[in-house]
């Protein structure tokens, strides 16, 4: 996989506002596009920020109103455009029931296949070049956190040590590159670790959803290049992230910090930190010393390979 996209849809907590759209990600992952968690107006900021609705696969965390309502738009967008390939659509129970009744929303029936899969802590989800872990975090209901994560590449090419062992430039360069041992004209034969530097880590993307500070998610996390994690609340404002299982930006910069992530990015905010998160910022930063952003609507990044 080379190229790892991220836009940021919506990054407001339970109620849109001016500024801040309803929960929802947009995942480029080579040919894939994958969405996380779809809140109300998700499909216009899909159009505002140019990700395109050829859609794979949408994860929900959880089934709270201002994470999946935008299904139902989204969905019936995609028949007027005349999908006819099928979506796949997980999360938590209960995906099945919910899902159904949001799906079959309306008089006409759906132009193309919706396949709705129920997906638990500890389940992997494998496609082409990367797997999705799930990860059963620390809410009020059933909820969920996804780590995507790349499967590892081989070692750099020495091309000068090939060309030593007598392996002639072009096919033969790629074979040992794919892992594949090459038979020279003298009969010697050369594997592909006499030639490949050690194997390459891919990268680890972890998006919280809605949790509690929780060992599964630093578990999650460790050594991730990019955390997402929700951070509702501020410090003085403690007592509602315990009572509504939701977690405040210290709490999500130590969960950061305990996993040893390269870079955390603060989203899912209380209205009252809408258009000044600054002090979220400064929490967080108190707790974690990588790098650090609060996200907002359009925000976008790609994540270079790991040697890069």
């Amino acid at each position: 996989m080379s190229l790892l996209k991220l836009t940021f849809l919506g990054t407001s907590a339970a109620q849109p506002t001016l500024h801040r759209n309803l929960s929802g990600l947009a995942v480029k992952a080579d040919t894939d596009l994958l969405l996380f968690d779809c809140g109300e107006g998700s499909q216009r900021q899909m159009v505002r920020f140019g990700t395109g609705f050829t859609v794979d696969a949408v994860f929900f965390t959880h089934f709270h109103a201002d994470h999946y309502l935008g299904i139902i738009g989204f969905l019936r967008t995609l028949g007027m455009m005349g999908r006819e390939h099928a979506i796949h659509l997980y999360g938590p129970p209960p995906a099945r029931r919910l899902l159904h009744q949001a799906v079959h929303l309306g008089v006409e029936a759906m132009s193309f296949p919706i396949e709705i899969h129920e997906v638990k802590d500890g389940d992997v989800i494998r496609r082409d070049g990367y797997a999705l872990h799930v990860v059963g975090v620390d809410h009020r209901i059933n909820a969920l956190a996804y780590a995507l994560v790349e499967d590892g590449r081989p070692g750099r090419f020495n091309v000068e040590k090939a060309r030593e062992l007598g392996v002639p430039p072009g096919p033969s360069f790629g074979k040992l590159q794919k892992g594949e041992a090459v038979t020279l004209e003298d009969g010697r034969t050369v594997k592909p670790e006499d030639v490949l530097g050690p194997p390459r880590a891919g990268r680890r993307v972890v998006i919280s959803g809605d949790t509690r500070p929780c060992a599964a998610v630093v578990n999650a996390s460790k050594d991730a290049d990019l955390l997402i994690h929700e951070s509702t609340f501020s410090d003085d404002e403690q007592e509602r992230a315990q009572e509504t299982h939701h977690s405040t930006a210290r709490e999500a910069a130590w969960v950061a910090r305990e996993a040893g992530a390269r870079r955390l990015i603060l989203t899912h905010l209380s209205s009252r930190h809408d258009t000044d998160p600054a002090k979220l910022l400064n929490q967080a930063r108190e707790e974690f010393k990588g790098p650090l952003e609060v996200a907002y609507d359009g925000l976008t990044l790609e994540l270079p390979l790991r040697d890069e």
